[in-house]
């Protein structure tokens, strides 16, 4: 069952691209932006990755964190990160638990094919662990603009 806004945001801990495991309580006291999204170095991936990238030191100025979620290995991750200078930490969800509480593990079309797969998707979560927002089947463009100004105006 997915979560619902005003919830208490399920924590879960994954392996981090810094090579250590990472909760999502060990960030209590910061906003957190969580993404999820389907798969290292594709396009549309890689343009959502940049573009959070592009605006960390504002994310920063409103004292949050960013999280990338993804089922690709940590050393998928390492090397997304060092292709495109990524300067946040990127989880792997191999085993689709994270995807799951979220609820964006789900059957997706793709011409003509079903299978199953992340639903690109951005949770906020507040510095005390209540989720305050969600995107859902996310359209990559302009999207991270509109979680910072969400940021910005709300918390």
């Amino acid at each position: 069952m997915a979560p619902t806004v005003g919830s208490k945001a399920p924590d879960f801990t994954l392996p981090a691209s810094n090579g250590k495991e990472v909760s999502l309580s060990d960030y209590r006291g910061k906003n957190i932006v969580l993404y999820f999204y389907p798969k290292d170095m594709t396009p549309g991936c890689t343009t959502e990755a940049c573009d959070f990238r592009d605006y960390t030191e504002e994310f920063d100025d409103t004292n949050t964190v960013i999280l990338g979620v993804s089922p690709d290995p940590v050393d998928k991750h390492k090397k997304f990160i060092e292709k495109h200078g990524l300067p946040f930490l990127l989880l792997a969800d191999e085993n689709k638990k994270a995807a799951e509480l979220y609820d964006v593990w789900e059957l997706k079309k793709n011409f003509g094919k079903e299978y199953m797969g992340i639903v690109r998707s951005t949770f906020i979560i507040d510095k005390d662990g209540k989720l305050v927002k969600e995107w859902r089947k996310v359209r990559v463009k302009d999207h991270v603009k509109e979680a910072l100004n969400y940021m910005k105006e709300n918390l």
